[in-house]
């Protein structure tokens, strides 16, 4: 395993850095909401960052999103490349790759993704031919992430199988807020058409694209808190020495790195074989259990050494708990992965 990052991802996670940094202030934060940023989208992709993901892969994707964490900058970025432009990329049809991937790129075509667990909805497609590639999908999601910025939403039946709809063809739509301001949203579904996407497998391969993205968004989200926090220790005196003398401090921070630390390079490996064609679902959930476990651990540290001004909810660093506490429900949590994983090893199903 290599993860030395391309030239090409090295110079696109330097351009994130410098756009998500100059732009996801505080301030424009604050402004901001519970609402995504579309003065920052409309820039991402324009820079061709979104765009980019198709040639840097997985892994290059990782790296974007990890900048995108330590800033907490809102914008759907992790979702609409995960569930739109790798899942269309991987399994769409040429006419579909053809007719969604660019509006994909430049930021017009925003997608949602319900695929978390299947079930959720159920799929009736039409009786006649019994594998159309279309159907009619009646169920309600009851908090898609970043749904209020989506003109497509990529969800999973009964029967595990992927269906893009229009969320303009959704029964209703209305906000809900999450523990993180991700711009989210209840979907209800009453026979709204949907496209089918993919075949058998394309489910599994999505899920766990996703699980390795959002890991590393979390990696970016806990590197945002440990940084605010060590500057903090660094500056912040008590009885005429700063906090970061301490010893307590020091190793709850020494823990927070190697927790931090561990869900990079997870998020690493599960990316770096998706993109080199081996089999990675077992990495990725690997990957989801640390940034679920580890990064809960994290960002709890981040506020604790804040003190009490890691309680004030207007402090950036509160942002990175939400977030931090978002991604462990959203990735789901540490008993239920590991569960899923030792099913996998138990049955024969884990990669080595």
């Amino acid at each position: 395993m290599d993860f030395t990052p391309t030239e090409e991802q090295a110079a696109a996670a330097d351009l994130a850095a410098r756009i998500f940094g100059d732009h996801s202030t505080h301030e424009r934060l604050t402004a901001a909401g519970t609402g995504s940023d579309a003065g920052l989208w409309k820039e991402l992709c324009a820079a061709g960052l979104v765009g980019a993901v198709a040639d840097t892969g997985l892994l290059g994707l990782v790296l974007l999103l990890e900048e995108q964490g330590r800033t907490t900058a809102q914008v759907p970025f992790a979702a609409s490349c995960a569930y739109g432009l790798l899942a269309v990329t991987a399994h769409g049809s040429p006419e579909q790759r053809e007719r969604l991937l660019p509006g994909i790129a430049d930021g017009t075509v925003v997608v949602a993704g319900a695929t978390a667990g299947p079930g959720a909805l159920s799929a009736a497609p039409p009786a006649s031919p019994p594998l159309s590639p279309s159907g009619r999908l009646t169920g309600v999601l009851p908090a898609v992430p970043w749904l209020r910025d989506a003109t497509h939403v990529l969800v999973a039946d009964d029967r595990r199988r992927l269906w893009l709809v229009r969320t303009a063809e959704a029964a209703a739509s209305e906000p809900v807020e999450l523990t993180a301001p991700w711009s989210a949203g209840r979907l209800t579904l009453d026979g709204a058409p949907g496209e089918a996407l993919g075949s058998a497998g394309a489910y599994d391969d999505v899920l766990a694209t996703a699980r390795t993205a959002f890991a590393g968004l979390q990696a970016g989200v806990c590197a945002g808190s440990l940084a605010r926090a060590v500057e903090h220790t660094n500056t912040r005196e008590q009885f005429g020495q700063p906090l970061a003398a301490r010893q307590g401090v020091q190793l709850r921070a020494a823990d927070a790195h190697m927790d931090t630390e561990a869900i990079r390079v997870t998020a690493y490996e599960a990316a770096w074989r998706r993109d080199e064609g081996l089999p990675y679902a077992t990495h990725a959930l690997t990957a989801a259990w640390w940034a679920s476990e580890a990064g809960r651990r994290v960002v709890h540290t981040g506020q604790h050494l804040h003190g009490g001004a890691g309680a004030d909810l207007t402090h950036p660093v509160h942002r990175h708990f939400l977030w931090g506490r978002q991604l462990d429900a959203y990735l789901g949590c540490g008993g239920e992965l590991l569960q899923e994983l030792g099913e996998l090893i138990a049955n024969g199903k884990a990669e080595t």
